[in-house]
């Protein structure tokens, strides 16, 4: 598949996280010849915090991480691309309970401390025949490279993606990375979205959750290529202790609040690499609502806008159709006054105060649509509130992509 014109010039240079040693291999869940399992080994005393779709209709792994990360504690992530395992009863379940089994067995732990994922069609049950013999196959393999480890987990991916960041904390300097795939069925509600991060610094389970949380708010759960949210969307981090940090326990512990900002930006990177990776994605598209009653009925609003196929086909062929923006506002069902409304396209004013600006001028809009990087802004005009989200245009792309996935 064509690598997406939105996509970075490069795999970024991710260092190696003390405690943690990735592997991929092939358990052949498709016809690809690829791998497309990965396991990281965890070393004792690993963290462990998630965030998990809010689907109704969750998969087996999905199920299992959550009824194991209030423990606090990991040893290993196994990752199965090609096959989400989703919607399969209870052969579902036997294939997550024998893959957890089964690593415990490899690394003495118990089955609880080993987190599972999955990503790829739905409806089949994963052979556990083949997840076995590729546990067997990752088990005896060197560590791979991160950039390895990211290609593995990829489904309709067009390249593989990951971040990293540092943070000062007293004396130590702690390294932070993550790798996440996705690339269509994206409007995590916690895309199909699978992320990933690992960090060598000590932070008490308790506290990695509620700061995995808040980064999760500003930067997974504001991105959507199509509106649609998976049954697999997991994001997990996890934190070794190996840089030898005075434990983080609070926001009153020193050098907490640089790593809730580190983990925020280093989500919000992995955030917008997935839309960026967008199927049939030619435009990466911020959208920006102000003066909303609060943050939240401004993310709302934000997500119609972001969600709306005719905006999102209106930015692919460089329309400067701003009333599809107002439409968008207008069926949120967040307060919303339309002689308050106004809204620009990059740095050009189209509309205030319920119509068109005077003496509107398109062409700085439609030659601001000929970018790759399109900007919204919207001003409702009725309080404080604020949020970003990101998109991707809607393309014929991302129709053939879809329309035969399962091939």
């Amino acid at each position: 598949m064509e690598k997406s014109p939105l996509a970075p010039a490069a795999f970024p240079d991710l260092p190696r996280i003390a405690g943690v040693r990735p592997a991929v291999a092939r358990a052949r869940y498709k016809t690809w010849d690829r791998c497309d399992l990965t396991f990281v080994a965890l070393d004792e005393g690993t963290a462990v915090a998630g965030v998990t779709t809010k689907s109704l209709c969750p998969s087996p792994e999905v199920e299992w991480c959550r009824a194991a990360l209030p423990l606090g504690r990991a040893r290993a992530l196994v990752v199965n691309a090609g096959n989400s395992n989703a919607f399969t009863g209870h052969r579902g379940r036997a294939a997550v309970e024998a893959i957890a089994a089964k690593v415990a067995g490899a690394i003495g732990c118990e089955p609880s401390d080993v987190f599972v994922s999955s990503t790829g069609v739905i409806g089949v049950p994963l052979p556990i025949d083949k997840a076995e013999a590729g546990l067997d196959a990752a088990l005896a393999a060197p560590e791979a490279s991160w950039e390895e480890a990211a290609a593995t987990i990829m489904t309709t991916d067009t390249f593989p993606k990951a971040a990293t960041a540092k943070v000062v904390l007293g004396d130590r300097t702690v390294e932070i990375l993550g790798i996440i795939k996705g690339s269509g069925m994206i409007a995590p509600d916690m895309a199909t979205m699978l992320g990933f991060i690992f960090t060598d610094a000590a932070v008490e389970p308790a506290f990695l959750q509620a700061m995995l949380a808040e980064a999760n708010g500003r930067s997974f759960s504001c991105i959507t290529v199509d509106g649609d949210t998976s049954t697999s969307d997991t994001v997990l981090a996890f934190a070794t202790g190996k840089a030898g940090n005075a434990p983080l326990a609070s926001f009153d512990d020193a050098g907490a609040d640089a790593f809730q900002a580190a983990l925020t930006a280093l989500c919000t990177e992995l955030a917008q690499l997935v839309v960026r990776d967008g199927e049939g994605a030619s435009k990466f598209i911020g959208i920006t609502v102000e003066g909303a009653v609060s943050d939240e009925s401004a993310r709302t609003i934000a997500l119609s806008i972001a969600n709306s196929p005719l905006v999102k086909t209106a930015i692919a062929g460089e329309d400067a159709n701003w009333g599809r923006v107002v439409m968008a506002v207008g069926k949120a069902g967040e307060p919303a006054e339309r002689d308050k409304l106004a809204i620009r396209f990059g740095a050009t004013q189209v509309a205030r105060d319920g119509l068109a600006v005077e003496g509107y001028d398109e062409g700085p809009v439609a030659a601001h649509l000929k970018g790759q990087e399109v900007e919204i802004g919207v001003e409702i005009g009725l309080g404080t509130g604020r949020a970003t989200v990101w998109t991707c245009d809607l393309t014929h792309g991302y129709i053939a992509i879809n329309a035969d996935y399962r091939s």
